[in-house]
């Protein structure tokens, strides 16, 4: 199922950090447009949504977010463009309301913290969609004999 969500408050960006866990990003397709107050990027989201026993899709899609005072990078090496990023989670902490942090956790302890005047993001697929083999596993998925 193609999405489209705008995140305006903290539930509503909780859900986009769902529909994002595992997507995949290259560092060349992150752009930081400080003259706009703009961060977008397009990932490969793993689509949770209609993953099935055996059957698995990635869909392209992008991300925007919007009012965005600064951007800072942990582990994110900007010249390593061929560099690909697990998405973990999007999380905000509020700071002088409306304003706040965003902080794009990915693997590997690698991060992108944006400040931002408010919430303002959107999540659009935009279409391309594949079969996957492989369905992304966390250590809480894991049975207690491993697999």
């Amino acid at each position: 199922m193609e999405l489209k969500l705008v995140a305006l408050d903290e539930d509503d960006l909780s859900i986009v950090s769902t529909h994002l866990q595992d997507a995949v990003v290259r560092v060349a397709d992150i752009h930081w447009r400080p003259a706009e107050k703009r961060l977008v990027m397009v990932l490969n989201r793993f689509d949770w949504e209609d993953a099935a026993a055996s059957h698995f899709l990635r869909r392209r899609t992008a991300l925007r977010f919007d009012q965005v005072r600064a951007c800072q990078c942990r582990h994110v090496k900007p010249h390593d463009k061929d560099a690909v990023l697990n998405l973990l989670a999007v999380e905000y902490t509020a700071g002088e309301r409306p304003a706040g942090q965003m902080t794009l956790i990915f693997s590997g302890d690698c991060a992108l913290r944006l400040e931002v005047d408010c919430i303002e993001v959107e999540l659009a697929d935009l279409g391309p969609v594949w079969d996957t083999t492989i369905c992304p596993a966390h250590p809480d998925d894991l049975h207690a004999d491993g697999h």
